[in-house]
């Protein structure tokens, strides 16, 4: 739980340079577009298996295979 003090005195310590983190309610940060949705996705069972052999080869799960080569690609996009 946080402590209590006024928002003149916590405006105060910011302005300082003080540390405030003892004063936020931390249990309500959210992070914009990284909330979880789960989705289905029909893969051919060729793309499966090339899927588990080089999850298995990196060490990683498929689905952290999946998200990983996904996540890179529209970054990749998203430069151009």
């Amino acid at each position: 739980m946080s402590k209590q003090i006024s928002t003149e005195e916590f405006d105060r310590r910011f302005d300082e340079g003080e540390d405030i983190t003892a004063f936020l309610d931390t249990s309500a940060i959210r992070h914009p577009n990284r909330e979880k949705k789960t989705v289905n996705v029909d893969f051919p069972l060729w793309m499966v298996n090339a899927l588990d052999k080089e999850a298995k080869t990196l060490g990683v799960s498929r689905q952290a295979l999946i998200k990983t080569v996904l996540g890179r690609h529209l970054q990749e996009r998203k430069g151009q």
